[in-house]
Order: structure tokens, then C-alpha cells, then sequence
């Protein structure tokens, strides 16, 4: 996966039921070739998911070099991380995740409100970052994340 020249998968797109899981996938080839560009591997995105599948940025890479497709990491997802993961579990990650913006008043809505005016001007209504990364890689967004 080279993303200097492509960008990764959308964060809503799921594997095994789980937002994030693609992208991150892709992060991570990325990372192990060397090849990440202007992404950052086991960021603040990629942190939570680590978190739920009960790993880290090293490990998961390491995963995800030596098994190399989304069939062969769902596999070893689903025999580990997942194993004692109820749907309950999942669709709450996948909540607290779709919703995931900035804390009001910090830098990050900073940052967040500045990108948000240089790639979507007039859109006030993108509050999340999943939806902000959306339109930065040119996916639609046509009906934005609610964060209440």
C-alpha cells in the first residue's frame, strides 16, 4: 500500500463488523513499506482500536505484514481479539468511534475547524473526523455524522 501516491480506506468502511479496521489495515502495510507519505500510523485514529482489539501499533503491524490480506487478519482477528467480543461490544465501538470530533475550545477543534474551512468551505455541519477525512480524500458526504 503506497499512500504517497493513493489514500487508505475510509475509516467508516468495516471489516468484521468494525469501523476503522480497514483503514488502519492499509495504514499499516503503508508504514511497513515504508511507504505512509503525509499519514501517521498509531495515531490517535488508530490508538482506540488497538485499545478494543487488545494490541498495539508494532504488534498489529507486525500481524499485518506476516498474514498481508483482510481474510488472513479477519482470521486472526476473529480467533483472538474478537473472540470474546459481543455485537453489543462492537456496535458501542463503532458508535463512540463514528461520533469521535474534537473537544470544544482545545487545539484540536483548532486544527479541525481550519481543514474543515480549507477543504469543505461552507459545510459547518462536518463535526466528525471520520467525515472530515472523507472529504479531504474526496469521498462524498452527503449526510454528515451527528455527534449528540
Amino acid at each position: 500500500m503506497n499512500l504517497t501516491t493513493s489514500v487508505p480506506r475510509s475509516p467508516k468502511d468495516k471489516l468484521l463488523g468494525l469501523v476503522s479496521l480497514k483503514r488502519t489495515i492499509d495504514k499499516a502495510k503503508a508504514f511497513n513499506e515504508g511507504t505512509l507519505g503525509e499519514y501517521d500510523y498509531d495515531c490517535p485514529h488508530d490508538k482506540p482500536l488497538f485499545e478494543f482489539l487488545g494490541t498495539d501499533g508494532p504488534a498489529f503491524a507486525a500481524q499485518v505484514k506476516e498474514l498481508g490480506t483482510d481474510d488472513a487478519i479477519a482470521d486472526w482477528l476473529r480467533s483472538s481479539s474478537l473472540a470474546n467480543k459481543s455485537q453489543a461490544q462492537i456496535d458501542a465501538f463503532n458508535a463512540e468511534r463514528m461520533r469521535w470530533h474534537p473537544d470544544p475550545g482545545s487545539h484540536g477543534e483548532e486544527f479541525f475547524n481550519g481543514l474543515r474551512d480549507r477543504i469543505a468551505p461552507g459545510r459547518p455541519e462536518i463535526a466528525t473526523w471520520f467525515d472530515l477525512l472523507d472529504v479531504d480524500e474526496g469521498r462524498p458526504v452527503p449526510e454528515p455524522t451527528k455527534i449528540s
